[in-house]
């Protein structure tokens, strides 16, 4: 067995989510994979861990469609972690009732306290991860692209999603006011002063992130079994944050905010700024976007991605982030199935994966623990 990792879940607990009534996974594994027939409930749990972050999981859907049909409408999720500084409880709950109380009713508790919300989660636990859906990631809307950009870079700067939520609350807000005929002038610029200080924050943070990511992809070009990439975002504040100084940049975007409000009002809502931007990848061998590539080309980019996104975490935080793998290995020849597991391997931390077939994990026999999946039960598989 090898060394355990800087960062992984030990003990896994799920209570009324998605197809699962009672749930209780423990693990000493690096490498998890999780395999089983379609629909036996692989991705709920890799869903189940996702909610241990900040935010709404890997697939983003509301919280009361987590619930067990024919339950009490509401679940919970509990974790034994091994973390950077020693074992931490992490739990988090809905209830099945939206009104109790502001933010709705999802409870989070880390070792029994009670937090007042799942920004603590980001204190302890670090996340990465691919689903199938991402496929298509280069060809879909530029959006897609964007919030798979801010999870990398929350990844490494867990107060990332942070400033977001505050950019588009009070970019809410503002849209709000300028449906007034005649909008409090003092209010908008206070909001508009927000926006800004918020956006040069999520802008910095962008180019940080996807500077160390580009270190990265370069010092594995040579010796990785996934195309290397050329990484940049695509931004008008991005592009003001590189060239000027901060404040300067503030105070051009409190301008811009200023001069747009009719077109914005016009068009019911704020058409410039990080909301904005788009994630640009270039498939580097090849000197060719990413969008027209093939599919099994992207797939095999957005891996790489990955790895060189948890190389960075690590490197810039010390630990390394859990990854979570939805399918990854299904499209993937046998050489690069090895290759891949081989690289997480060497990450340090956990990485849980999905599959239909055990096969597909042979390779990791020796250093890993493969699961059955049936039903909304779970046992390990055992070799010989």
């Amino acid at each position: 067995m090898i060394d355990s990792p800087t960062l992984a879940i030990r003990r896994l607990t799920l209570t009324g989510f998605r197809n699962y009534s009672s749930l209780r996974l423990a693990t000493d594994a690096q490498l998890v994979a999780l395999t089983g027939a379609n629909g036996a409930g692989k991705t709920n749990v890799l869903e189940a861990i996702s909610l241990l972050s900040p935010g709404r999981g890997l697939r983003g859907v509301t919280f009361d469609e987590l619930a067990r049909q024919g339950g009490t409408g509401g679940w919970a999720i509990a974790a034994e972690i091994d973390a950077e500084h020693g074992p931490v409880s992490l739990g988090t709950a809905w209830s099945g009732q939206p009104d109790a109380g502001e933010g709705g009713s999802r409870q989070v508790v880390v070792d029994g306290e009670a937090q007042r919300g799942p920004g603590a989660l980001g204190e302890h636990l670090r996340l990465l991860w691919l689903t199938p859906a991402q496929d298509r990631l280069f060809a879909g809307p530029g959006s897609d692209r964007r919030r798979f950009l801010d999870r990398m870079v929350t990844a490494f700067d867990p107060e990332h999603a942070a400033r977001i939520l505050v950019f588009e609350k009070v970019m809410r807000e503002r849209n709000l006011l300028l449906e007034d005929t005649r909008p409090d002038a003092a209010w908008l610029a206070s909001l508009e002063a927000h926006m800004a200080e918020a956006a040069v924050a999520i802008s910095a943070a962008r180019l940080v992130g996807l500077e160390a990511l580009q270190t990265h992809i370069g010092e594995a070009r040579e010796t990785s079994s996934f195309p290397w990439a050329e990484v940049s975002v695509e931004g008008e504040i991005e592009a003001l944050v590189a060239a000027k100084p901060a404040v300067q940049v503030e105070d051009e975007y409190r301008r811009i905010l200023r001069d747009s409000r009719g077109l914005d009002r016009a068009a019911g809502r704020t058409l410039r700024g990080p909301h904005r931007s788009d994630l640009e990848v270039v498939h580097g061998p090849k000197r060719m976007a990413a969008g027209q590539c093939s599919t099994g080309e992207q797939k095999a980019l957005l891996i790489g991605l990955v790895l060189a996104q948890a190389r960075a975490v690590k490197a810039g935080a010390g630990v390394p982030p859990i990854l979570l793998l939805d399918e990854v290995a299904a499209h993937l020849d046998r050489a690069r199935r090895k290759s891949l597991l081989e690289a997480l391997a060497a990450l340090g931390s956990q990485s849980w994966m999905t599959g239909t077939d055990a096969q597909l994990f042979e390779a990791m026999v020796e250093t890993g623990a493969i699961f059955h999946v049936e039903d909304g039960r779970i046992s390990e598989v055992m070799e010989d």
